[in-house]
């Protein structure tokens, strides 16, 4: 257990004044005996629901893999990894992915992590390699379990979960309720905690409709975006064609969008989102793989330019905006649907949706204020925000206001600069080097 001054410490490490009701009944479920079911809603707090207890269970003399997470995306497995590196536990963590360098995978996994997280493809190959051993996992999390089951990695969490052969506790996190548990998890007499329900809604949440004339709704999106304060949005589409067609068309009218889906580079997945997160674009084009999982800022405004055939998947969605506060109260967002008049109404669609009628007049969204740089140097290089912080100051002649959100990978790093300055920044710099070394430093594209 955990020393109630450490347990303040981690709330203050990662900005919580307090748990959550949902959070304080996941600490105390997974901490008993038996195995914990938890079904949230999106943005409620669920990574710290279970890290917290997790680190609980975590034994400091032991140097093995003690707790393995799955995720079923490489954006929600990294980003659990951040919220354990925030809570500041001294813990070892590691994460493994598809796309991810094998080398250095198994370079980490030498020296094994308290906490492995991992997506249950790439767990698979490292138990086939034998480059994970698996005797000292004791605790299991599934974390979204059901999009793991609509995702199709049944055979590789079964085939995981039979070589746990000493596993003490599972816990299955889901953000769908109703959702049949496979035999392969071998739960045993599971507390279930179901803090939401399918037809539930936050209650800061309101849903409006705008009708577009077209069966192209593009015009309409594009006078819905002009008349949002120039205020951030994420717009969703069914298939990643739509999401890559609708971002370019976007930006065609002089709105700066970027598109985000399953079918990109993992890389270029991460540039999508670290553009959209630091303000160099304002609109993030997306499929369902944005609607939950992913470490991005709380939402004013959700957009569904194509609505999901399932009524679970338009709730996900719509959590990303009005999510529930980590001390328990929701914001306020709005989330608009964009139907054509003719089109089939969703029977989850509620008939007495406020319908918006968007102004003649349309004005521009404002630019970003800020461009993003890339930086061919991250931890692996030594580097971190403080260095990045000083050399772009003080070669760069930055001025603390002209400097965003700045993001270090494990080779890369990204600086967001305010536009006006970047010119300036680029040439004041070119020949600098940053803790003696020489780094290529651009526009990130």
């Amino acid at each position: 257990m955990i020393s109630s001054q450490q347990h303040d410490l981690i709330l203050k490490n990662l900005g919580v004044t307090s748990l959550n009701p949902m959070q304080e009944a996941a600490q105390k479920a997974i901490l008993q005996d038996n195995d914990t079911f938890l079904i949230a809603p999106t943005g409620s707090g669920k990574t710290l629901g279970f890290l917290l207890p997790v680190l609980q269970l975590l034994k400091p003399d032991r140097n093995v893999v003690q707790c393995l997470v799955l995720a079923p995306t490489r954006e929600l497995a990294l980003q659990i990894e951040q919220v354990w590196k925030n809570m500041g536990t001294g813990y070892k963590v590691n994460v493994c992915y598809g796309g991810h360098a094998m080398e250095t995978e198994i370079k980490n996994l030498s020296n094994p992590p308290a906490l492995l997280i991992g997506t249950p493809g790439r767990i698979s190959d490292h138990i086939d390699r034998k480059t994970l051993s698996l005797e000292g996992i004791q605790t299991l999390v599934l974390d979204e379990f059901d999009k793991s089951l609509e995702l199709g990695f049944q055979d590789e969490m079964a085939f995981i979960i039979s070589r746990l052969s000493n596993l003490k506790k599972r816990v299955l996190v889901s953000a769908t309720s109703g959702i049949k548990i496979p035999d392969f998890v071998r739960l045993n007499a599971p507390t279930t905690l179901n803090f939401t329900r399918e037809d539930d809604t936050p209650t800061g949440l309101t849903i409006k409709v705008v009708y577009s004339e077209e069966k192209d709704k593009i015009d309409t999106l594009f006078r819905l975006l002009c008349s949002l304060n120039s205020e951030a949005a994420l717009i969703f589409c069914n298939h990643r064609e739509a999401a890559e067609r609708t971002s370019a068309l976007l930006n065609e009218r002089g709105i700066y969008a970027t598109f985000y889906h399953g079918g990109m580079e993992q890389a270029d997945r991460e540039r999508a989102l670290i553009l959209f997160r630091n303000g160099s674009v304002t609109y993030l084009v997306t499929t369902d793989l944005a609607a939950r999982g992913l470490d991005i800022p709380e939402m004013k405004h959700v957009i569904h330019y194509h609505l999901p055939l399932q009524a679970h998947e338009f709730v996900h969605r719509n959590g990303r905006t009005a999510r529930m506060h980590r001390t328990g109260g929701p914001a306020s967002g709005t989330a608009y649907v964009i139907l054509h008049q003719d089109e089939p109404r969703p029977a989850y669609l509620d008939k007495s949706l406020e319908i918006v009628e968007l102004p003649t007049d349309m004005i521009l969204p404002r630019p970003p204020e800020f461009i993003t740089l890339y930086i061919s140097g991250g931890k692996k290089n030594k580097l971190n925000k403080i260095d990045i912080v000083g050399f772009l100051s003080q070669k760069g002649q930055l001025d603390k206001g002209d400097l965003g959100l700045i993001e270090v990978k494990d080779f890369s790093s990204f600086a967001a600069v305010k536009k006006d300055k970047v010119a300036t920044l680029l040439e004041r710099i070119k020949d600098q080097k940053m803790k003696g070394k020489k780094y290529k430093i651009e526009v990130a594209r």
